[in-house]
């Protein structure tokens, strides 16, 4: 008992002055009735004003449940988004030098004896023109294609990370450096749950030839929040989320009976020290307690009509294909999950791109399609915003050895693309472009531009990583600005102190 007074009495010292002041004059009767009533109607809400509340949000919202298709390495926006006919001319010639003007580049390609061959695209691009602008898609995609009427194309995404774990881990999370909360952690904790018996935030890894890349669970993670507030990640075989089946010889009512023994423990320690983590553990425990029943009838897919399957393909009935986390993910947010993000391995192409291009297209091609005709038909695009893009794009020239069939591109963070779709985002256009090499991003007259995301000042045309999440947020009803987390005296935000709404996306 002497080591576990010890322990007591080292928490209260550490106990900070927020933990000091619930602990002297919240009781649990209070706790329990403050999560009970609207936040409005709680005495001392007022002093809360950068969250947004259930009612009136920062702005209204064009957006309910965000679908973020991330393929992870970095997709060649050269390949299958940015048409550059002028390419084919200079096939194997070197970049200029005033093109890169002293830009950094990794690595790999920086001393190769080849120097920086330029690498036109095998593939053949068609526009699909609308009323409001068109889109230029690549043939590695026909049957997105078909739906690039729905699709805002942004070909002047930006970021200043060059390798992959920095890259990644600054569009998840704002930071290069590892330890924020992720989007989606935000997004929990800005705009809470439309349904309690599953995660607000649910993320999917989906099969892929070439999953050499590792992720890590700080992707989907909270950093400083909560963490009642991380990505579930649903699994494709076995019990859908870990450890959801009671173990043999334990029935419902014994799980009940347990938790509600723990709780009480829970509860008790939280009295005496004071840790928020305590009490979000316990939300935890409710939470994969509800998922018990919920999850199961979520992952049964048999309950679809054949024309929805056929929409996504054949693959769409082999579990953890990037089919069947579409089909999935479109069940989540028809249930009320706010954001659902699908991880797709694979796209990071350093020497055989057109052969691991082919496949990778192969596995997401119509599962996009078919998701955005899915909701669509629903009466649900309208209300949930889809996001397709990686960590960076691909080099204008080779990695490797050069021919007009087999090639690489290095990693190349200065111009990439992505899409979005649904969810109050302007359909059918193009939005930013890049200049005849496909390396800079360049204004209307193909001049090129220097961005710089720490400006006040934004420039036209151009969308950096922090603008992408600025205007996401903005989508869903948060000024980024707004909305905030106090952590170690700062305040914390998703887009730090940088970013902007581009308007000029929004329908």
């Amino acid at each position: 008992m002497n080591g576990m007074n010890d322990h007591l009495h080292e928490n209260r010292l550490l106990m900070t002055r927020r933990h000091l002041l619930g602990r002297s004059t919240l009781g649990l009767g209070t706790a329990a009735l403050a999560g009970l009533l609207p936040a409005e109607n709680l005495v001392g809400a007022d002093l809360e004003p950068e969250r947004p509340n259930d009612s009136g949000l920062h702005h209204r919202a064009k957006a309910k449940h965000v679908i973020y298709l991330f393929m992870s390495g970095g997709p060649s926006q050269l390949d299958l988004w940015d048409y550059k006919p002028k390419l084919t001319e200079k096939f194997n010639e070197q970049l200029p030098d005033h093109v890169r003007s002293g830009q950094r580049i990794t690595g790999m390609t920086a001393n190769q004896k080849a120097g920086l061959p330029l690498c036109p695209s095998k593939y053949k691009f068609t526009r699909h023109d609308n009323n409001d602008g068109g889109v230029w898609v690549s043939e590695l995609l026909p049957h997105t294609a078909k739906v690039a009427k729905e699709l805002c194309v942004i070909n002047s995404t930006f970021t200043e990370a060059i390798n992959h774990d920095p890259a990644i881990t600054y569009i998840q999370t704002g930071s290069q450096i590892p330890g924020r909360p992720s989007l989606g952690a935000w997004l929990s904790y800005g705009l809470g749950s439309m349904n309690e018996d599953l995660p607000h935030y649910v993320v999917m890894h989906a099969k892929t030839s070439f999953a050499e890349q590792s992720l890590f669970n700080r992707l989907w993670g909270t950093g400083f929040m909560p963490s009642d507030h991380q990505g579930i990640l649903m699994r494709s075989e076995g019990d859908p989320v870990l450890y959801l089946s009671n173990p043999a010889g334990v029935s419902g009512g014994d799980r009940r009976r347990q938790l509600d023994a723990l709780a009480a423990l829970n509860q008790g320690l939280h009295q005496e020290i004071g840790n928020p983590e305590i009490m979000a553990r316990i939300k935890q425990h409710e939470m994969a307690y509800r998922m018990q029943t919920s999850v199961p009838e979520l992952m049964d897919l048999s309950q679809e009509t054949e024309q929805t399957l056929q929409l996504y393909g054949d693959d769409v009935n082999k579990p953890g294909t990037f089919a069947a986390c579409c089909l999935n993910a479109r069940r989540l947010a028809e249930r009320g999950v706010r954001n659902i993000q699908i991880f797709h391995r694979g796209w990071d192409a350093h020497g055989r791109l057109p052969t691991e291009h082919e496949s990778q297209c192969r596995d997401i091609d119509q599962a996009c399609a078919g998701l955005i005709r899915d909701l669509k038909q629903r009466g649900m695009l309208d209300e949930t915003l889809v996001i397709w893009g990686g960590e960076f794009g691909r080099t204008a020239y080779c990695q490797g050895n050069l021919t007009r069939d087999n090639y690489g591109r290095d990693h190349h963070p200065r111009c990439f693309s992505t899409w979005m779709a649904g969810g109050g985002v302007r359909p059918g256009i193009t939005y930013g472009q890049s200049d005849e090499y496909g390396y800079n991003i360049a204004d209307a007259d193909g001049n090129p531009l220097d961005p710089q995301p720490g400006k006040e000042t934004w420039t036209p045309g151009t969308m950096h990583i922090h603008d992408l999440n600025a205007t996401i947020l903005h989508l869903l009803g948060i000024d980024h600005r707004r909305l905030t987390y106090r952590y170690q005296g700062r305040d914390y935000r998703l887009t730090d102190v940088h970013g902007h709404v581009v308007h000029d996306v929004l329908a």
